[in-house]
Parts: C-alpha cells; structure tokens; sequence
C-alpha cells in the first residue's frame, strides 16, 4: 500500500486573517479556511457579528478563531489592529483583504467627497495599509500569502459604481507591487468577482439582473458565496506555491458591463 499523499489544500498550523469576514463571502472564506485547518482571525466593523461568527466557526471545527472589530478605512485603526494581533496571536500566515463597500449614488457630479473618501477609504487604503504591515512581517518571518478581493469592475467599470471600481482597480496594483517587493517569502494575488449574491444584492433590481445574466453571463447566474472558496483555499494553500502577482477571474464568464 502506498503512502498516502500530503494534501496540498491542508493548512493546519497557518494562522489566516478575513476583514469583512462577518458576512457574505467573507463569511463563506472564514468558515472554509478553519474546515481546512487554519486558525481564523474575523475581522469587520460590528464585533458582535464577527463574535457569533467565531463561536460558530469554534463549535463546528475545532479550531482557534478571534473576532476583532477594525474599520479597515481608518489607518490608526489598521495599525492598532495589527499591533494586537502580533502582540496577542504572535503571526498572520495568510491576509485576506476582503473588506468592500458600493454604496449607491444619484450621479457622478453628485458624488461627495465624504463618500469618495469612505469607499477608497475602505476598499483601498486599508488593504494597503494591512498588506504592506503584514506583509513586511511575514517576509521578515517565515513567509505568507496575501489574498486581495477585487472585483470584475476593475476592468470592466460602469457609471454606476465609479468609485468603487477605481478602488477595486488599484488592488490589481498593489497585488502586482507586493507579489515584486515581498518575494520570494511572500505571495500576493487577487480574486476577481464578478456578481456574487451576498447581501449587497438587497440594493439591485433582480429582474434586470436576471436579464443581464442570461443575455451575458455563460452561466446565466451570479455567483453563491460558497463558490469563492475553491479560489481562495487555492491561494491560501501550497497548492498555489509558484502562483504569484495573479488574478483570477470567478464571474460565470460575465462578457459584459451592465449598464
């Protein structure tokens, strides 16, 4: 009988971080990286959240689980987040830069500057901000992977969510930056989504969703949480050990911005 083989998904012993790991595919991340061995950081603006999140995530696997309230908009908050989780936990193995947000607006002359700020805020300085701390450390340490959620409004923008994809689209920067700067320790990519069917879709008129998806999507459906996962088990693991400076597209083969 042959010995049996290592699982290369298998990641016992590797501490990881999800901001906005409360909810939605944050959610669906944080529950399949403990399912697979990891010890699970929950990160997002509501603690409560990410503490009933933890104590299921503890009951189910086993495993080591903190939640920590951090608005990753805010860099004093970034860099107390970081401070206390090495001061307290000792490592981040793998950082998922998960946090978004698209809230919607009127027209693109209309957009205030208090909202440009609050969503490059959050879905750009603050992954910065995580990124460069923990990734400076891991390549000090024994290395890490950095896991960026981007969105398929990086490259394919709309007027509809003008910030929020320039934001989206800087990810694709950093990610590529880091993956040249921290190597050869430490690996940075990107998840590149395209429409998911999270809680962000209470905003969306499904029926002209549904219309689009048939029309343009191959798959003729948005994305479940759930089929995120594979993507990021892949990155976080040593089955992408000679991945890095990637994006990799998840969006049922979407061809087309909506309007």
């Amino acid at each position: 009988m042959s010995a049996k083989q290592p699982d290369e998904f298998d990641l016992s012993g590797r501490i990881a971080l999800v901001t906005g790991g409360s909810r939605g595919m944050g959610r669906a991340m944080v529950k399949a990286l403990a399912r697979h061995g990891a010890d699970v950081i929950i990160v997002s603006r509501k603690l409560e959240n990410c503490e009933a999140l933890a104590t299921e995530v503890r009951e189910e696997t086993g495993r080591r689980v903190w939640a920590l309230a951090c608005h990753v908009g805010d860099w004093r908050q970034c860099d107390a987040l970081v401070e206390q989780v090495y001061a307290e936990i000792g490592r981040v193995d793998i950082l998922i830069n998960n946090a978004g947000m698209s809230p919607l607006y009127p027209s693109l002359e209309e957009i205030s500057e208090e909202l440009f700020d609050k969503v490059t805020g959050v879905n750009m300085k603050g992954p910065f901000r995580l990124a460069t701390l923990i990734g400076a450390r891991m390549a000090r340490g024994e290395g890490g992977s950095l896991i960026h959620i981007s969105s398929i409004s990086a490259v394919m923008p709309s007027a509809n969510e003008l910030p929020y994809a320039m934001s989206k689209a800087a990810l694709h920067n950093l990610s590529g930056a880091l993956a040249q700067t921290l190597g050869p320790k430490v690996r940075s990519n990107v998840i590149m989504p395209g429409a998911f069917m999270t809680d962000i879709t209470k905003a969306w008129d499904i029926p002209a969703f549904e219309r689009h998806a048939r029309a343009h999507i191959p798959l003729q459906r948005g994305g479940e949480p759930e089929e995120i996962v594979g993507a990021a088990l892949f990155l976080a693991s040593a089955a992408s050990s000679y991945v890095t400076g990637a994006v990799i597209k998840i969006d049922g083969g979407n061809c087309y911005a909506p309007a």
